[in-house]
Parts: C-alpha cells; sequence; structure tokens
C-alpha cells in the first residue's frame, strides 16, 4: 500500500473524488499535470505539450487541480508529472526534452 492508502489498484478503477466529493470519471488521459494552476504548472504543461509534438504522439494532457487527488498520487510539491498512472518529477518546471526523456521511457510498455 503506498502513501495515502493509493495502491495499484487504484489504477485499474476508473474513478476518483472531486472537490465536491461527488465521483469524477478518470479522463484515462496518459499525461497528467499535477498541480493548482499556477504559473509554474502552466509552464509544465506547455514543456509537455511540446514534447507530444516533437514525439509525434496525439496524447491528450489532463491537468488535475483537485488537491485531494492530487494527494492521492503522494504528491505534496507541485508541480508533478505523471506518465500512465506512474509519478515521474515533482516539484520543478522540466524543460522540454526532460519531458521528452521521461515521455520515452516510461511510455513503452
Amino acid at each position: 500500500m503506498g502513501l495515502f492508502g493509493r495502491d495499484k489498484k487504484r489504477n485499474e478503477t476508473s474513478c476518483c473524488r472531486g472537490s465536491s466529493g461527488a465521483p469524477v470519471e478518470n479522463t484515462g488521459a496518459t499525461v497528467k499535470i499535477l498541480g493548482s494552476g499556477c504559473a509554474k504548472c502552466n509552464q509544465l504543461e506547455a514543456s509537455v505539450k511540446t514534447a507530444l509534438g516533437r514525439l509525434g504522439l496525439d496524447e491528450a494532457v489532463d491537468h488535475v487541480t483537485d488537491f485531494a487527488e492530487i494527494a492521492m498520487y503522494g504528491v505534496m510539491s507541485t508541480p508533478a508529472l505523471v506518465v500512465k498512472e506512474k509519478v515521474v518529477s515533482v516539484g520543478k518546471v522540466l524543460t522540454v526534452d526532460e519531458v521528452v526523456t521521461l515521455i520515452r521511457e516510461n511510455m513503452q510498455g
């Protein structure tokens, strides 16, 4: 079992709780940005979108701003990058080249 009760089974379910407490369906996005929507979070999102374009990937990018959902990933410092439900970076704005590397490493399989 992981931090805050998050375990691998959560990845198999398609539901989480939004800020209203109502169930929110998982978008199924392969790449997610976790953060409040601040300037740093938006910079990371821009880097991710550019990196996906460079890689020729047409992936949706989900920007998760709900702090309860962010905490379910065990993230305490934002922005964070999640690829295929795995947290791959926490607390820093990555360059496009860094994002390209992380996506290549984590999209395989």
